[in-house]
Parts: C-alpha cells; structure tokens; sequence
C-alpha cells in the first residue's frame, strides 16, 4: 500500500508587533490585535504565540468571544470572567454587537455603497478556504460603502459592515464583487496579492452594550494603513 505523503503544516512566522489595549476595565479590554497574530493557538505546537496565550498571562480568568484572520488587525473585545463573556457570546448570537472593517480593494468600485448576499460553506477539499455555495451555504450578508478611490493605483478604500459574521466572509464577497481586498494570499489574484506587504483589511470599530453597566461601548480603531 502506498503512503501518501502529508502536508506540511504551516507555521506561523513570528509576530513581534505589540497588543495594543485600547479600554480597560474590570470585566473586559478592548484591544488592537496587530496582524500577523493569531487570535487562539494553533494546532501545531509552534503556532502558540496568539492574542489568547499572551494574555492570559496577565488575566488568568480571561475567555475569548471572536476571533479576527491571523492577517486582519484591529478591534477585539476580550472578556475577563464568565459571565462578561456569556453576555458578549449572547450578544454575538443574537448579532446586537455592530462592527466595520476598513479595507483597501484592487480596482474601482463604481458604485458608491451597495450589498453582498452570498451564501458561504466550508471548501473541504482545500481547506481552511470557504466557498459561495447557493445550495447548502449558510447566509452571509455584506453591506459597503465606499470611502475613497485612487485611480492611480487602482484601488479603493471601503467601510465594511458584515451582517453575518461567516469565516471569510469580507474576502470572498470582495472577490465577488469583483475587487478582492489587496494582499490576500486565499481569494485574490497574483497582482492583487502582491500589491500589498499585508492584508489590507482592519476591524475599525465595535459596539456593544457592556455587560456590567449597560452602557453602550463604542471604540474606533483607525487601520496604520
């Protein structure tokens, strides 16, 4: 019987860019997660440096709510004990907790605002990538407006907002659209990818009713790019 060889597994290069905490209190941080940063350990042994590892060194009752793309920087909220968390996970499910995303596309949107609705499923043949599937996907909902065009450089800068939170999501349904985000090694071209040194895509900003004081939280976080 012939053994087929394995994939390599890939390893993450180190990350030596800072967790930047943005809000601090008793029951949560609000953090910018720079790329190039896992948000929880991988599954290989040297794929453990994440937002996850680092900080529960320093608050060891901490849990995780969402993640954010090894390659995608920005807003993060991090409960500090179970029941901040419960309230987050709660507020993640009954989709209460609004966010955008700044990105940078290849080419020019034409129109100035619009929406995605593509259905989205696991591409188990070439995972982890997901792909558009009408039939079994599950529903994925993209609103963007359009912040700025440079014909020069032929690209576009929009405000995301996922009404839907699928894996992928922002970087399938710009692909769709026709305008793969810049620097994304999964669904964008040759030239798309190599027009970026990174994923030109950042969670700007996040808002929540915080689980203690019912105060509505909002915290913007600009992209560096």
């Amino acid at each position: 019987m012939m053994i087929q060889d394995q994939p390599k597994p890939y390893i993450v290069p180190p990350c030596d860019k800072e967790i930047e905490i943005l809000y601090q209190d008793d029951d949560l941080l609000l953090i910018n997660k720079p790329d190039g940063l896992l948000s929880v350990p991988g599954r290989h042994p040297l794929n453990r440096d994440s937002v996850n590892g680092r900080l529960l060194e320093l608050f060891p009752e901490m849990g995780m709510a969402h993640r954010l793309d090894l390659d995608t920087s920005g807003m993060m909220i991090v409960p500090l004990n179970k029941p901040t968390l419960a309230s987050i996970n709660k507020q993640f499910q009954d989709r209460k907790i609004h966010k955008t995303y700044t990105a940078v596309l290849f080419g020019i949107v034409k129109e100035d605002e619009g929406k995605v609705d593509l259905p989205l499923i696991f591409d188990w043949p070439n995972r982890p990538m997901q792909k558009v599937c009408q039939c079994s996907g599950k529903g994925a909902l993209t609103l963007y407006k359009v912040l700025s065009r440079d014909e020069k450089a032929n690209t576009t800068r929009v405000l995301f907002t996922p009404i839907t939170g699928r894996s992928h999501q922002l970087r399938i349904h710009s692909r769709e659209m026709g305008h793969p985000i810049i620097g994304c090694d999964m669904y964008a071209s040759r030239e798309a990818y190599e027009m970026g040194d990174r994923l030109m895509l950042h969670a700007t900003e996040i808002s929540f009713t915080h689980p203690t004081t019912g105060e509505t939280m909002n915290q913007i976080c600009a992209p560096l790019f």
